[in-house]
């Protein structure tokens, strides 16, 4: 919740509009129904769920509240479906960038259906991830982003994991290394 706050505000801070959904807000009925295609960047901040013997059925868990044909679940064949415009898609949930590897395809996961969906850059976690570490390293990430600094998304996560690295309370790797950036690095 913190972490979806402070990222709005930063964003208002420096001129963009940010659309938060908290609680019963975040669900299927809420993100399929949004054009997206207009949003700079989508920051998702839940639980991921994996299935890699299943990667249809690997997603991200919203409300069930207000949605009546969903399942609380954004999955995979759902997200393949979305029309994305943001140059980054940011999961901040753990394992995100995990899936079934195929042979000849690669992995199969979150990764590839928010890219088929259009996102030329998704954020994605390798492992479990602590919660307030997260926080921290996000919203040190859209800092960089998002104010003068103007940094590439690429070049603010590698500041704000380094500033973790240099810290003392998140300085062992579990804690900054779990998110890549896959797709365009520039």
């Amino acid at each position: 919740r913190t972490e979806a706050e402070e990222i709005a505000k930063l964003t208002r801070a420096s001129g963009g509009t940010a659309d938060v959904w908290l609680d019963l807000q975040a669900n299927e009925a809420s993100v399929q129904t949004k054009d997206l295609k207009n949003y700079r960047i989508v920051h998702v901040a839940t639980h991921g769920l994996l299935n890699a013997e299943r990667p249809q059925f690997t997603g991200l868990v919203l409300s069930l509240v207000g949605n009546k044909t969903g399942d609380g679940f954004l999955r995979t064949d759902e997200i393949f479906n979305l029309k994305l415009g943001a140059p980054l898609v940011m999961l901040s949930a753990c394992e995100t960038g995990l899936g079934k590897e195929k042979k000849g395809e690669g992995v199969i996961g979150l990764t590839r259906a928010f890219m088929y969906a259009g996102a030329p850059t998704v954020g994605v976690s390798l492992w479990s991830v602590a919660d307030r570490s997260t926080a921290e390293l996000m919203m040190d990430l859209y800092k960089r982003m998002l104010t003068g600094q103007g940094m590439s998304a690429v070049a603010a996560k590698r500041a704000a994991q380094q500033s973790m690295i240099t810290g003392k309370k998140y300085s062992a790797p579990f804690y900054w290394a779990p998110f890549v950036l896959v797709g365009e690095w520039r």
